[in-house]
């Protein structure tokens, strides 16, 4: 059983950490903050020297500008200030505390040692309400209060394209070239034609102390999926977060830019970030899992058969995450493009409703339990989120939904998605997920949305207002479609 969230060689006191970095003469440190990696996919972070990363360990942290919280991807201040970084406080300092059990070094920047910090107010020394990693510890200390310990794995699909970022400029972003053509899902002949990059992902991936379980080809041009291990859910969300760096940076050493946008191309399937979680209690024992005794025939009183095979809590789990799944989408699809993905999903398996199904892909929640998995293996899988997701926020959202379903003991508010049918979408017996950034941003900052039990009001108001920012830049864009479809005939 996963006991803790630190990596293999993290240390435990302050004497170590001296040892650890007795060769060194600088540190690498690194951050998530709400307006970058993944939401906008950036991860901020830079060099200390040795001497001052280890004042800054042996007490609070060190002062990193809070702007990184006041603007977006392309650094320019979001549209209307938020809570955290704005003239009226000066864009002032927040603490970066530094996470010890997050040490690694980076093996293609000669073995830099590198961690991850989270954010604290510089008055209160309180967590930030909105620093990523502090949001998802909440919850899980929610969990903690029951005795559970709350894993997860994460699944990305990603394009590779022989582009750099100055051909990507040079192109307008336009007629770039897939890293190898047509479509080959678990294809042993396309990996061959860049073998070295394709096993460096792996095998780089297993030095920065992140677990590959399965890596291969996926359907479409240049497309590469790669499932990370399963975890404690904070190091999930940080492995989930770290891979993304490793791609990209091994990416600009072949000349590949790989690609976790959602939907690149229209009329190919999109790139899913499919998240798996599951609780286990202080014995070790599945939550989400029967009694040995129910295997036999399942257990009794299941509201529907599909559900036979995993608990009651699960059942309350799973009612929880649906309840609440329209409410919090903004945390799962954080991007205009990613509503693109599951517009007219069903021709690629990409979920736009409300729904569940035991071993349905077909499903917005997937349930996965015996007779498929052995008992021990019981887990849902979230099917809405895109490679785009930023998983602190989504692991976030999912655990916080299914805890309160546990709690408020939740009925479940759908049927099995395979009793229901495609009519059922039209006549509102299935609740639809918000289509776009827009409507699902709306959703989750109204004043009695779920998504303020889950995260909190000054989370949700900060956060939907970067979401505004993005609608605000995609309403004032014009497209080359709108030029193409109205610039002669119109």
């Amino acid at each position: 059983m996963v006991v803790n969230s630190s990596t293999k060689h993290a240390p435990t006191s302050l004497e170590d950490l001296k040892s650890l970095l007795a060769p060194d003469n600088k540190v690498k440190v690194a951050g998530c903050v709400v307006k970058s990696f993944d939401v906008d996919g950036v991860l901020r972070g830079k060099f200390m020297s040795k001497e001052k990363f280890l004042s800054a360990a042996s007490s609070d942290g060190f002062g990193f500008c809070s702007v990184i919280f006041g603007w977006d991807l392309h650094d320019a201040v979001y549209s209307r200030e938020l809570l955290i970084s704005n003239s009226a406080n000066g864009y002032r300092d927040l603490i970066a505390s530094i996470d010890l059990s997050t040490y690694r070094r980076i093996p293609w920047e000669n073995n830099v040692p590198f961690f991850l910090v989270s954010f604290l107010d510089p008055e209160t020394r309180a967590p930030v309400s909105v620093c990523p990693r502090g949001v998802l510890k909440r919850v899980l200390s929610k969990g903690e209060q029951y005795g559970w310990q709350c894993l997860a794995g994460v699944e990305f699909e990603y394009f590779q394209f022989k582009e750099t970022p100055h051909s990507l400029v040079e192109k307008k972003f336009s007629d770039l070239q897939p890293l190898t053509p047509g479509m080959h899902g678990y294809s042993l002949l396309r990996t061959q034609l860049n073998n070295d990059y394709f096993h460096d992902i792996f095998n780089e991936a297993d030095k920065f102390d992140i677990d590959i379980e399965g890596h291969h080809t996926e359907t479409g041009p240049g497309v590469f999926e790669t499932a990370l291990a399963y975890n404690t859910a904070l190091r999930m969300a940080d492995n989930a977060l770290l891979f993304k760096y490793l791609v990209k940076s091994l990416g600009m050493k072949y000349g590949i830019t790989p690609s976790f946008m959602a939907k690149p191309w229209g009329n190919l399937p999109g790139c899913s970030g499919h998240i798996h979680v599951s609780i286990r209690d202080n014995n070790g024992d599945n939550v989400f899992a029967v009694k040995p005794e129910e295997l036999k025939r399942g257990r009794e009183g299941a509201a529907y058969d599909e559900l036979k095979y995993i608990s009651q809590s699960a059942e309350y789990f799973l009612a929880g995450v649906l309840h609440g799944l329209t409410d919090v989408m903004p945390a799962l699809v954080p991007t205009i493009n990613g509503y693109k993905r599951l517009s007219g999903g069903e021709a690629f398996w990409a979920p736009n409703a409300v729904t569940f199904g035991y071993d349905s892909r077909a499903a917005s929640v997937r349930v996965i339990s015996p007779p498929s998995v052995p008992a021990a293996a019981t887990r849902f899988e979230i099917r809405v989120t895109g490679a785009d997701v930023n998983p602190f926020f989504a692991l976030s959202a999912i655990l916080g939904l299914g805890i309160r379903g546990v709690e408020k003991k939740l009925a479940l508010p759908v049927a099995p998605v395979s009793s229901l049918s495609l009519e059922d979408k039209k006549t509102g017996k299935i609740p639809m997920l918000p289509l776009s950034l827009e409507a699902a941003t709306a959703k989750m900052v109204r004043p009695d949305s779920v998504a303020r039990e889950i995260f909190g009001d000054e989370f949700v108001d900060h956060f939907c207002g970067t979401r505004e920012h993005e609608i605000k830049l995609w309403n004032e864009a014009v497209t080359s479609w709108e030029v193409e479809r109205y610039l002669e005939l119109a």
